[in-house]
């Protein structure tokens, strides 16, 4: 064979070799694509599902509260402002629980939005770094009892039904019990407060931490300490 035979034949050898090498590279880069699309399908449909879940709990939520509109099952109904139903994210994974409305929330018709309603948020906020927005906040008591009194046995079970529900729709990974009556109620025990908190109790398969009310932090400002603790471990089983 000649030179220039030869050089032909290499030069027909590299170009055949370079059409192989392009049609492979080829197919690696539509492979890419389609797995990247795969991907991003998958985490689109992830998004869509989270927005039909919350929308559908927004709606199970707001079915109970038009329920309770012009509840009257309690004498509560006669001397209430505003119901007080509650407030966040339906898809929370914390629901905060007190006693009742104060003065401030049965004005506004939200919880925890007075003076105690202050130091809980510090408490969401600068303690477990999350927004209010991302918990769920309500109370045993769905009105105001008059003058700020403690919730009567009848009261309790008259609105009990509709927490039931609250927490059922919401299912939260924690409830925090926001004093001696949430804690009671839910726990279905007269156990102080001090001696319930500080651990992990259950809720119809959630678990429960009892701690004190903030509004008893105002007025006890040794208390916060044992506060802190609590939110530390539920911080914790949140991450777990």
């Amino acid at each position: 064979m000649d030179k220039s035979s030869s050089d032909l034949a290499r030069n027909k050898l590299q170009t055949e070799l370079l059409y192989v090498v392009k049609g492979l590279k080829g197919q690696v880069v539509n492979q890419n694509s389609l797995s990247v699309g795969m991907e991003w399908k998958k985490g689109s449909q992830a998004i869509k599902k989270v927005k039909a879940d919350s929308t559908k709990k927004e709606e199970q939520l707001k079915k109970v509260c038009q329920e309770m509109a012009n509840c009257q099952l309690c004498s509560l109904g006669k001397t209430r402002h505003n119901l007080v139903f509650g407030d966040g994210n339906s898809q929370a994974q914390i629901v905060f629980v007190g006693e009742a409305p104060g003065a401030d929330e049965d004005e506004q018709g939200l919880p925890f939005v007075g003076r105690a309603g202050q130091l809980l948020t510090d408490i969401i906020v600068k303690g477990m770094k999350l927004a209010r927005k991302d918990v769920y906040i309500c109370n045993i008591l769905k009105c105001r009892p008059p003058g700020n009194r403690n919730p009567l046995p009848d009261e309790i079970s008259k609105c009990e039904p509709f927490l039931k529900k609250q927490l059922q729709i919401i299912s939260p990974k924690i409830i925090c019990a926001l004093g001696t009556f949430a804690a009671h109620t839910l726990l279905k025990t007269d156990i102080p407060i001090s001696a319930l908190r500080g651990r992990f109790h259950s809720y119809e398969g959630i678990k429960l931490m009892p701690t004190y009310h903030p509004a008893y932090l105002l007025r006890n400002q040794s208390a916060k300490k044992p506060v802190w603790e609590d939110v530390q471990m539920i911080m914790k089983e949140i991450q777990s």
